[in-house]
């Protein structure tokens, strides 16, 4: 894990499970305790939290993008979309980052 800390894409990629940690912990915890327990405490840390990692995610994207001069219509933007597919970032992170 810490190797991952060292490269702007490691980086990347620990945004991208926690991007997608964050949603399922919105999704699958505190949008039930909200609704079935009437208790909206937790959307209302766990939202922000989610749309922090999400932009994030997004502006990382773009600058490894950048740095590693990556073509836009071969990985960008598949990266990219992968975020604004539920739980997307687990699957991009497996089929792409891993392996740049």
């Amino acid at each position: 894990m810490t190797d991952l800390l060292k490269t702007k894409i490691g980086r990347l990629r620990i945004l991208a499970i926690l991007e997608g940690i964050s949603l399922l912990t919105l999704v699958c915890i505190a949008v039930p305790v909200k609704y079935g327990m009437e208790n909206p405490s937790l959307v209302k840390i766990m939202g922000p939290v989610h749309g922090s990692l999400f932009l994030l995610f997004l502006f990382n994207t773009l600058s490894v993008g950048v740095e590693q001069q990556w073509k836009f219509k071969e990985t960008t933007w598949k990266v990219l979309i992968a975020c604004f597919i539920p739980f997307g970032t687990f699957y991009i992170d497996k089929k792409i980052l891993s392996k740049l």
